[in-house]
């Protein structure tokens, strides 16, 4: 057994022992420091590194913002932080941090001004998915400052770099605190510049695991409690960094899993033949969940059964708004128009008219609805009332004068012989119960005299 488990720990240390490739050291540390001053044409090239990175946030473009990493030198003073930290260097720390910092200052002033003057000034989704960090940007630093150390060390061979600085991406955060800068936005600013913060302390703490794991020769020989308090002080900075990560990370976990239960109340639930959800959004500063549906209505039995159901979801307290028929027939055209403005005019005009025709057969359905009704009521009510011939049930809309705000309520008119011999109480008797019978909100009587 333990000459089996020798022959697979040497294949894996055969396979996987780095230090075969590493170049002579002091020509990487020399790599490394060459790339950690920003003066002359160092400079100008972040500068315009950060314009780049700054039109491609603007325009939404992917490939420019992607260009615009390529030709960064940003990476230069992180990398020769892990390098100092990891082989004791304090001139060269020294001497990283500064430059870092005026990396840093010069970038979020170009990019501010930039977005000062550019008459473009909405938050396109390139620029706001720089503005929440989670765990996975800091794996992502991590990850990609342990391949750029390793890239480093063993001379630069293949894309390693030119690969770390686009995954990585520092240059867009930077960019993005320079847009909340010159729009006043304190949270895109603080969460673009957190960003940043993350990739430059885990990017720097990989690149000191991995000097200390290819055994770099360390400039001074520090001693042991100068030592644990280097590694407590790394560990400590590493943890208080994650921490708003970590949180960030978690709100996102639980609305995704709130959006999917969302998304199977609707599947589930809402489903009617003939029916079409256009959309649905989770209110939750209202506790809300609007629902807006085309085609055939989604009767009042489901709306209710799924209010009840709404807690088996996970949304315990909210109340469901459907928009559909004759009813909401402007609210949902502007819903239809939101929903839809991202889609062709056509396909627009298309569900604002299937929305239209779904209303006028729900107000047609509802006065035939009435007037059979009325045809059913006719022999019943001559048998409760016998001196009532006629009656007739219709929906009616009644229109303030001084508002334009209008009421629905269904009209009885009966005919019976004479009307003025029907009192009060028995009037009342029979509105409501053909209130009941209609199954109305609201009903209002009506007594005239049956002409013989």
């Amino acid at each position: 057994m333990s000459m089996k488990e020798n022959t697979i720990w040497q294949i894996l240390e055969r396979y996987f022992n780095m230090m075969p490739d590493k170049d002579n050291e002091k020509e990487t540390i020399e790599r490394i420091e060459a790339g950690v001053p920003f003066r002359g044409a160092n400079l100008w090239v972040l500068v315009f590194a950060i314009f780049i990175a700054s039109l491609g946030l603007n325009v939404n473009s992917t490939a420019v913002i992607i260009g615009a990493m390529l030709i960064s030198p940003l990476m230069g003073p992180i990398l020769g932080m892990g390098l100092a930290i990891g082989i004791y260097d304090t001139k060269l720390l020294k001497r990283s941090l500064k430059n870092l910092a005026v990396a840093t200052f010069i970038s979020v002033l170009t990019a501010t001004i930039y977005f000062a003057i550019s008459p473009f000034n909405e938050a396109q989704s390139e620029l706001l998915a720089r503005t929440s960090p989670t765990i996975y940007d800091v794996l992502i630093a991590l990850f990609g400052g342990a391949a750029g150390i390793v890239g480093q060390a063993s001379g630069g061979k293949g894309n390693v770099i030119p690969g770390v600085a686009i995954a990585t991406a520092l240059m867009p955060p930077l960019c993005t605190a320079g847009f909340g800068l010159a729009t006043g936005n304190l949270s895109y600013f603080l969460g673009a510049f957190y960003l940043f913060y993350i990739n430059s302390v885990f990017i720097c703490l990989a690149t000191f695991i991995g000097v200390k794991a290819l055994k770099f020769s360390p400039v001074a020989q520090p001693e042991g409690k100068n030592n644990t308090t280097l590694n407590s002080t790394i560990f400590v900075i590493s943890i208080l960094t994650l921490i708003p990560a970590a949180i960030t990370t978690y709100k996102a976990l639980q609305k995704n899993i709130f959006d999917g239960r969302v998304k199977d109340f609707v599947d589930k639930e809402l489903r009617w033949k003939g029916a079409q959800i256009i959309s649905y959004e989770a209110l939750t500063d209202s506790s809300r969940l609007k629902v807006v549906a085309v085609g055939e209505l989604i009767p009042d039995s489901m709306h209710a059964k799924a209010q009840q159901l709404m807690g088996f979801y996970g949304m315990e307290g909210y109340q469901l708004q459907l928009i559909q028929g004759s009813a909401n027939i402007h609210l949902l055209e502007k819903e239809l128009t939101k929903t839809t403005s991202k889609q062709s005019e056509q396909m627009n005009q298309l569900l604002i008219s299937e929305a239209k025709i779904t209303a006028l057969r729900d107000t047609l359905r509802q006065y035939r609805q009435y007037e059979m009704l009325s045809e059913q009521l006719s022999s019943e009510i001559h048998v409760l009332y016998p001196h009532i011939k006629t009656v007739s049930l219709s929906r009616v809309l009644s229109v303030a004068t001084d508002t334009t705000a209008s009421v629905p309520f269904v009209a009885a008119i009966v005919g019976a012989d004479e009307p003025a011999a029907i009192k009060d109480e028995e009037r009342e008797t029979l509105r409501q119960w053909l209130k009941r019978r209609s199954e109305a909100d609201s009903l209002r009587l009506i007594v005239t005299e049956m002409n013989q």
